[in-house]
């Protein structure tokens, strides 16, 4: 048989092959999913204390990889890129980082997920889903009432028909940030009812958070009465209800802190003594469309952002914080993924500039989503 026939024979089983193996090497590998978020901003001072003050900042990246690694099994992995730090630059740390098992829904429609690793707190996640991240922080994260994330196990139960969840975390109680310390471990839990319209409005949620923090006496010391084992208390209330809608955000919230102190030298001269502090928070915010909430056929790039919080570190003194905060806000691209701002925020109160120092500051912010 004449060699180019042959190799004509060869082209054409090649020809039927090849798709086949690609397939089959396609259909092998694991699918990775990746998306981010990019956010900065240009910030001024106005202030007398820090008057004329102004920098740029890369405020923050996150990228998210997320892959199945078997039936039910999935994997997600954030890196953090979070602001500078002196002599450092900016820094990378981990996030997230969890495998995760879902359990489809049974005939009921309950369903559910199980997590392990470095994984989403009770609150923040929650709130974000109201309040644009790239504007700043929850307020419960802003005045140090939770971490976004932290190491440990958690489990979630959502409802049937998208009517609502509960999700609950151990961890070790000290933020993604910051390494285990101590002995204690944090218990929390989030309930979130969505009974007006499934998946798109919030009455109410609420999450608790019983936790505790070693003594700075624990390891005792010379002069001292003896090791102090037991933990102080640090315990997180609150309740978070709104509504959500593409033209419409309107939400608020209200938060509880005890946290225990120490005071004395643990001595007999001065004796320990223990006492707990109890803060609150009030929030509210609106993220508004004007045009399309009067028109629902605009098309208008426009929205209006306005903020206040309301923060009493103790509760047994007549002293507030308060943070105004107002924002216009421009949609750059029709998809909405790229936005900028021009927002100002103003701080006020009585309480030693160590909890909140006054200021007011003008920000062109700039997000991208990808």
């Amino acid at each position: 048989m004449p060699f180019a026939t042959h190799l004509r024979r060869f082209a054409a089983l090649a020809c039927c092959l090849v798709p086949h193996l690609l397939h089959a090497q396609t259909a092998a590998a694991p699918r990775i999913d990746i998306s981010g978020l990019l956010f900065g901003a240009f910030s001024y001072r106005t202030n007398p204390e820090a008057k004329n003050a102004n920098k740029f900042d890369l405020e923050r990246v996150y990228v998210n990889f997320r892959a199945p690694i078997a039936d039910r099994w999935s994997l997600r992995y954030t890196p953090d890129i979070s602001p500078q730090q002196s002599g450092v630059g900016y820094v990378l740390r981990t996030k997230y980082a969890y495998v995760q098992y879902d359990r489809p829904a049974n005939k009921a429609g309950w369903s559910g997920l199980v997590r392990a690793g470095a994984l989403q707190t009770v609150a923040i996640e929650h709130i974000e889903t109201f309040w644009p991240r790239w504007m700043g922080t929850a307020p419960v994260e802003r005045f140090g009432y939770f971490s976004s994330a932290d190491v440990g196990v958690a489990g979630q139960v959502n409802l049937p028909h998208k009517r609502g969840e509960l999700y609950a975390v151990w961890t070790n109680g000290n933020g993604y940030a910051n390494p285990e310390t101590d002995r204690f471990k944090s218990y929390a839990a989030r309930l979130a009812l969505t009974p007006l319209a499934a998946g798109r409005h919030g009455l109410p949620t609420t999450f608790t958070d019983i936790n505790a923090g070693a003594s700075k006496f624990v390891q005792g010391g010379a002069g001292q009465t003896g090791a102090i084992g037991e933990g102080l208390t640090k315990n997180r209330f609150g309740v978070w209800t709104g509504i959500k809608d593409p033209r419409l955000v309107l939400a608020a919230g209200y938060s509880q802190r005890i946290d225990g102190t120490e005071s004395g030298a643990n001595t007999a001269a001065s004796p320990r003594r223990v006492s707990d502090v109890t803060g609150t928070l009030l929030s509210g915010l609106l993220v508004v469309r004007p045009f399309q909430l009067m028109d629902s056929t605009s098309k208008s790039p426009l929205s209006v952002l306005v903020r206040y919080d309301a923060i009493t570190p103790n509760t047994d003194r007549s002293e507030e914080n308060h943070l105004f905060e107002g924002s216009l806000l421009w949609d750059l691209t029709k998809n909405k993924r790229t936005q900028i701002a021009l927002d100002y925020q103003e701080t006020l109160g009585t309480v030693p500039a160590a909890t909140m120092a006054p200021s007011k500051m003008f920000q062109v912010r700039l997000v991208t989503a990808f």
